[in-house]
C-alpha cells in the first residue's frame, strides 16, 4: 500500500525532528534548534529542556519571518556569488546560526559562552 501525502508529510516531520534532536546533542550550549519553511513557519523545533526561552511566541514568529525573507531574497544571488554556507548573527546574549538545505532553514540558537563555534557548525552541517 502506498503512502498518502499526509503519511509522507508526517514522515518528513519526524525526520526533521530527529535532525533537531541530533543537533541539540552536539553541545549543552545549544539553546534551540528549529526548522522553518520558506514562509517563516515552524515545521519543528526543540528548546533545550534545561533552559528558558528568551523570546515570546510573537517575537519568534517575527524572527522567523525575517530570516525566511532574508534567505529567500538571497536566492537570486546564488549563481553570482555561490550557495549560502551559513549565517552567523551575534547578539549580546546568544549567537544565531542559520543554515539552509533545499527549501528549509535550520535556525540554531547557541549560548554566547560557546568556545568552538566553527566545530559546532561543522558538526551541524554533517547532520543536515
Amino acid at each position: 500500500m502506498s503512502k498518502t501525502p499526509a503519511d509522507i508529510w508526517k514522515d518528513t516531520l519526524t525526520k526533521y525532528r530527529k535532525k533537531c534532536q541530533s543537533i541539540l546533542k552536539i553541545s549543552a550550549n545549544i539553546r534551540y534548534v528549529g526548522i522553518i519553511n520558506v514562509y517563516g513557519r515552524t515545521l519543528t523545533g526543540i528548546v533545550n529542556p534545561n533552559l528558558k526561552p528568551l523570546l515570546k511566541s510573537e517575537q519568534v514568529k517575527n524572527e522567523f519571518f525575517i530570516i525566511s525573507t532574508l534567505v529567500s531574497l538571497r536566492k537570486d544571488t546564488v549563481n553570482t556569488i555561490g550557495k549560502l554556507e551559513h549565517v552567523i548573527l551575534q547578539h549580546q546574549k546568544v549567537i544565531i546560526v542559520i543554515l539552509q538545505k533545499n527549501d528549509i532553514t535550520f535556525y540554531i540558537s547557541i549560548n554566547k559562552k560557546e568556545k568552538d563555534l566553527e566545530k559546532i557548525i561543522s558538526l551541524i552541517k554533517k547532520i543536515i
